[in-house]
């Protein structure tokens, strides 16, 4: 059986992307979790990943250190994780990468924190320009593909990509039109992003670098995870 090797649930949105799309796709996995620790986390992640960073995928003798090596290596072996019709597919993979390597801004400003909820100091044009892109990117995918999910009408990578979004959205209140506030909604609704949110809440660990990154951004008005024991 697969291996996921993930870190906490409340921060890591890295982690999160494989993991949802498994669990949707009933893809069966063990899950392993390492919480982050202060500052590097090189030493004692590099036991299980060669990168030294999360999410890493273990197959037997194969290792796989990377969100979009994993839906690729996954792709090969499952079927429904990228979309069948081929527009559908490319357009997806597309709008993966994009996610997967831009909006630096927002991953930034707005860190992903589950149980939190923020009222940000600002908004400076960079981060408008990468919430106006992401609206952009899901009006186009539910336009085109006439489905509820982003490539069509069943969940599949790129919607798992985009999945730790919704988690900011909620979190720092960030406005987008209704056609993807609606799409954000739905994202959060679904039984494998709860399943992740709940544990998220009942993780009882705090790392002082993402704490700190929340508290710069805003301030906190709401905090629903579980105290932390003295």
């Amino acid at each position: 059986m697969y291996e996921l090797w993930i870190a906490n649930k409340n921060y890591s949105s890295w982690s999160l992307r494989p993991w949802v799309l498994m669990t949707t796709l009933g893809i069966p996995f063990e899950e392993r979790q390492v919480p982050f620790g202060r500052g590097s986390n090189w030493d004692s992640f590099r036991a299980f990943s060669p990168s030294g960073t999360v999410p890493t995928l273990r197959d037997s003798d194969n290792v796989v250190w990377d969100s979009v090596g994993i839906a690729e290596y996954l792709a090969e072996r499952h079927p429904g994780v990228w979309p069948g019709d081929p527009a559908a597919r490319a357009w997806a993979r597309c709008a993966a990468a994009e996610m997967h390597s831009s909006f630096g801004t927002l991953r930034s400003r707005c860190p992903m924190s589950c149980g939190t909820r923020v009222e940000l100091t600002e908004i400076p044009p960079e981060l408008e320009r990468d919430v106006a892109r992401i609206d952009e990117i899901w009006n186009q995918g539910l336009g085109r593909f006439g489905g509820s999910f982003l490539a069509g009408s069943d969940f599949t990578a790129v919607d798992a990509f985009f999945a730790p979004v919704a988690f900011r959205i909620q979190g720092y209140g960030l406005k987008l039109g209704d056609v993807a506030s609606a799409y954000a909604t739905k994202l959060l609704e679904l039984p494998a992003m709860k399943q992740w949110y709940e544990a998220a809440l009942a993780e009882a660990w705090r790392e002082p670098g993402h704490e700190e990154e929340i508290a710069a951004t805003g301030r906190l008005v709401l905090d629903l995870r579980r105290p932390v024991q003295p």
